[in-house]
């Protein structure tokens, strides 16, 4: 089933304190942003709010579930967990929970980057070299020995 505007609507009007809250359809469901950030997704009407390890707990405690979609070698968890239904009632609530997804969101960025950083030291400091890109090597010029081929018609 797909994600309804409705929805979304919903979503958006519940969040508009946090800020430029935006949501981009695909794959059946949606992504939800906030100034460009990811920190939700939405999948048949469902909200799931990004999580870290710091978060994971007070999700599991709530005993929600988290995100898992069907991968071409079997079931593939991802880093959200379902939002509690209460918070549709509870904007307060529904806003705090938003901010720790957002800040979730923004810490496993920054981690992201710095693995890649890391990872590029290591190349420098005695890793495997760096790849060299080839050249591409310009067309040599016909020589009056070459007759270039007319189509026939």
């Amino acid at each position: 089933m797909a994600v309804s505007n409705g929805f979304l609507d919903q979503i958006a009007e519940l969040l508009a304190s946090l800020g430029h809250v935006t949501a981009r359809k695909m794959f059946g469901g949606a992504s939800l942003y906030c100034d460009g950030t990811i920190f939700a997704i939405v999948e048949d009407d469902v909200l799931y709010f990004k999580g870290d390890e710091t978060s994971k707990r007070r999700y599991e405690d709530e005993g929600l579930k988290q995100f898992v979609y069907e991968g071409k070698t079997g079931p593939v968890s991802m880093p959200y967990w379902r939002a509690p239904e209460r918070l549709f009632d509870e904007q307060d609530e529904m806003l705090e929970w938003a901010r720790e997804a957002l800040s979730a969101s923004a810490n496993g960025a920054r981690s992201k980057t710095a693995k890649t950083r890391k990872a590029a030291a290591s190349v420098t400091d005695g890793g495997a070299p760096p790849v060299k890109r080839a050249k591409t090597l310009a067309k040599a010029p016909r020589t009056s020995m070459q007759k270039r081929k007319t189509p026939t018609r």
